[in-house]
Order: C-alpha cells, then sequence, then structure tokens
C-alpha cells in the first residue's frame, strides 16, 4: 500500500508527527509493534505520574495531624492497588491515542517495522511503500554486563512499576529522572532504599545547589545517597541481591531485597534497516541535521534515537517542526538551549536553561537571583517551605536559566520557558504582576533579588 508518510513507532514523538502530517493533509501509517503511545504513555512518564500520586496522596495522610486532621485507625499502602490504578491510567491514555489516531484517519499498522529499501517499509511480510519515512522508534533501558537484569531481583524502570509487594530494601543505581522518581515513591511507601551514582552528585544534570538541596531532602525520608561511587557487580545470593561498590570509604558490600538499575537509556535502532540501507549512526544514536534528514533521501528521525535530550515533549517539538519541513512549511527550529526538564519527586526539581556551573565553564557574565519558599506565603500555608527559585541572568538582564526545587515547581517552569524563548529582561519579569498568594510569585521575587530591589528577604 502507498502512503505519503509511514511514521515507525508512536510515541510522543512517532504519534504527534503522524497526526500533524494528517492534519496537513498527508495520507499517514503508523507502525507499533506494542500498545499505541510508545514507552511514555504505558511504561514510563504517565504510568509513574500515577504511581508517585499515590505515595503523595499516602505522605498527606501519614502528615494529615500536621494541617489539624485526625484519621481514625491507620493508613497502610496497598501496592497490588496501586500498581493496579497506575496501569488503568496508561490503559486510558493509550486508548486516547487510539482515538485521535481514527480521528484523523491514520492507519495503525501493528508490528515490526523494518525499513527494506528506500521508501519501503515491512511489516509482518507486508510491504508498504511511502515517499518519505520518519523513524521514532524510541528506547529502552540501558544494561550493564555488570548489573544483570533478571528481571525479579535485579530489575529495570519497567519491572519497577509492576512489583506485586513492597520489598524490605533496594538499591537504585543511577540518580537521574528515572532513578530519583522511583527512589522516592519506594521510600515514601517505607521501602529503605539507597541510591549509587556514579557521579560526584545527585541528579548530576541539575544545577549543583539543586543536587545540595535535594540530597537534603532524600536524606530527610530517610533514603541513602552515596555519590562518587562506582558498582563493579550486582548478583543475587539465596534470594537477596549483593551489589559490590567501591567510593569515598573503599570497595564495601550492599545488600537489598530488589537492585533497580536506572543507568540510562539505549536507543532503538537494532534491526530496523538502517545498515542495509546506509543510514549513519553515530554513538549509538541516528545522525541528521537541523529538519531531522538522515543521510539516506526520504527518512527521518526524531525523538531518543537522535544525539538531542530524551525528553517525551522534545520528541513531540521535533515530531512537528520535522513534518512541517517534509510538508514544505517554515517551521520554526527547536532551540536545544531552552529546554525545560522535570523530576517529580517531592519536593519537584523544574529547569531550564543554563546552570550558574555551565555559564562559568562557558565564561558567560550572569547576575543570580534566589528566594527561598520558607519566605512566601503560599508555601507556608501549604506546608511545602522547602526549596528555591533560582535564577540567571545574562549582561543584557535576559533570562538565561531557571532551576527551581518545591512543591508544584514542575508547573511553574512554563514561565521561564516562555521568557528565556523570547529574551525577556529581568526588569520586564520584575514588573509583571503576579498574584498574591502564589507558588510562582516566587520567580518574581527571585528575579528582584536579582536586581538588587528585592522587598520580601
Amino acid at each position: 500500500m502507498q502512503y505519503d508518510l509511514i511514521v515507525i513507532g508512536s510515541g510522543p514523538g512517532g504519534y504527534v508527527a503522524a497526526i500533524r502530517a494528517a492534519q496537513l493533509g498527508k495520507k499517514v501509517a503508523l507502525v507499533e509493534k506494542a500498545e499505541p503511545g510508545g514507552v511514555c504513555l504505558n511504561w514510563g512518564c504517565i504510568p509513574t505520574k500515577a504511581l508517585l500520586k499515590s505515595a503523595t496522596v499516602y505522605r498527606h495522610c501519614l502528615e494529615a495531624a500536621q494541617y489539624g486532621l485526625k484519621l481514625e485507625g491507620s493508613v497502610t499502602p496497598d501496592l497490588e492497588a496501586i500498581v493496579k490504578r497506575s496501569r488503568t491510567v496508561a490503559e486510558t491514555m493509550s486508548k486516547g491515542i487510539q482515538f485521535l489516531l481514527k480521528k484523523n484517519a491514520i492507519d495503525l499498522i501493528q508490528g515490526f517495522g523494518r525499513l527494506t529499501a528506500p521508501k519501503t517499509v515491512e511489516v509482518a511480510d507486508t510491504t508498504y511503500t511511502a515517499d518519505h519515512i520518519i523513524l521514532a522508534t524510541g528506547a529502552r533501558p540501558r544494561t550493564m554486563e555488570f548489573i544483570p537484569i533478571d528481571g525479579e531481583h535485579i530489575i529495570t524502570s519497567k519491572e519497577a512499576l509492576l512489583l506485586d509487594k513492597l520489598p524490605a530494601s533496594m538499591i537504585v543505581v543511577g540518580s537521574g529522572a528515572i532513578g530519583s522518581e522511583l527512589a522516592w515513591f519506594y521510600a515514601a511507601l517505607g521501602v529503605k532504599v539507597t541510591i549509587v551514582e556514579y557521579l560526584p552528585r545527585l541528579m548530576p544534570l541539575e544545577d549543583e545547589e539543586v543536587s545540595k538541596a535535594m540530597e537534603r531532602a532524600f536524606r530527610k525520608i530517610r533514603i541513602g545517597v552515596m555519590t562518587a561511587t562506582t558498582v563493579k557487580a550486582a548478583r543475587v545470593v539465596e534470594g537477596h541481591c549483593e551489589v559490590e561498590i567501591e567510593g569515598k570509604k573503599g570497595p564495601e558490600t550492599l545488600t537489598a531485597d530488589i537492585v533497580l538499575s536506572a543507568v540510562g537509556i539505549a536507543a532503538n535502532i537494532e534491526g530496523i534497516g538502517l545498515e542495509e540501507l546506509g543510514v549513519k549512526t553515530e554513538r549509538g544514536k541516528v545522525v541528521v541535521d537541523e529538519l531531522y534528514r538522515t543521510s539516506v533521501e526520504g527518512i527521518y528521525a526524531i525523538g531518543d534515537i537522535i544525539a538531542t535530550p530524551a525528553l517525551a515533549h522534545v520528541a513531540s517539538a521535533e515530531a512537528i517542526c520535522c513534518v512541517e519541513a517534509i510538508c514544505g512549511l517554515n517551521p520554526t527550529k527547536i532551540d536545544y538551549t531552552t529546554i525545560p526538564s522535570c523530576i517529580f519527586t517531592a519536593p519537584e526539581v523544574a529547569s531550564v536553561g543554563y546552570t550558574e556551573q555551565q555559564c562559568i565553564e562557558k565564561g558567560i557574565a550572569y547576575k543570580v537571583g534566589r528566594f527561598p519558599f520558607t519566605a512566601s506565603g503560599k508555601a507556608t500555608a501549604a506546608g511545602e517551605r522547602d526549596g528555591f527559585v533560582k535564577v540567571l541572568f545574562d549582561e543584557e538582564e535576559r533570562l538565561i536559566g531557571a532551576h527551581m526545587v518545591g512543591g508544584s515547581v514542575t508547573e511553574m517552569l512554563a514561565e521561564p520557558t516562555l521568557a528565556k524563548q523570547l529574551g525577556i529582561t529581568a526588569h520586564q519579569i520584575a514588573h509583571t504582576i503576579h498574584a498574591h498568594p502564589s507558588m510562582n510569585e516566587a520567580m518574581m521575587e527571585a528575579t528582584e533579588a536579582a536586581l538588587g530591589c528585592a522587598v520580601h528577604l
């Protein structure tokens, strides 16, 4: 069958590409080997947030007395029910994607898609052709030889979403967004959790002040944090796990019921015909230009399989840019220095733009402003005083970075992201009236601090 466009992979990059192309009048097919919605909707962003919400409600129940509430009896987590709710949420969202595909007259082809010739995709011995093919095959948890995954005792993030009972203890290897969120989830439900991070600090991609604040927050709920620590080996011994590490105290062995490997992701580029067609790759990623064209005419790649931030919203933005270019429009190219990033722990972490360390490394002159949530009336009333807002401005007083720790800061991130995208200045932010009382007015307060005119500190 002939199409204008075939998209392989139905995650946030793939399904967005298919829908945008259909909106622009193209005949589109979407190939998916598993559930529509990809990892994000089915095994990543969405079900993880459902789990975290359950843990947050549980923590609120335990802390009810702080809000003047008395609860009769005890509150205990039911992991089976929590997981069931999470899977229901994921299934609901996946069905929503199927509805959108049908609404836009997109053919959903179930099966593994493989490039067999220029403009040709094969799925289950059936051949489909299209003038344009977009690869959006996503990624999977990265595996390491010294952490052998067995799916029961040594697990990846996927298995961590499906445990049927709470372990007494867990070691989480890696403290990026996935590792940190799952570590917080299990610790919030009472599991003894230890995080082992190879790099010198927790959440190593965040601003250093954010890392320090989150390490304090994690230790407060009794999550052990071991940074600058190398995992040498992990093994299962008589039903429990042993992990050999080497860190600041030298070599030692940790034990736990479960080891969660959260050491990053690997792009799904094997077996899809790249080598046969001569599609160029480097370091496990497909090479593309600014409009996501590969080295082979008519083949494009977006999302986790290219060397850009592996985030769902980045894949969606790349999808729109790629498709609009294919359709002859003049799309806005993505500014990769203005990518918002969120970690949904408690407190939450939200950031965009340069960190202070990056400014120093790049020799960028900057002003910095901070506002602690301890000085926020809304945060104090909500019982969420941990954290801060930190903003960075260049010599022309344009916002170049924002880093936040606190309750609901992921919902506050759109303002500094838009401000950076538009080149908004400190004076413009400071003179924009922010609603009071709100968490978001901390953005204005931090900006005033950078200008030296703060009135609430």
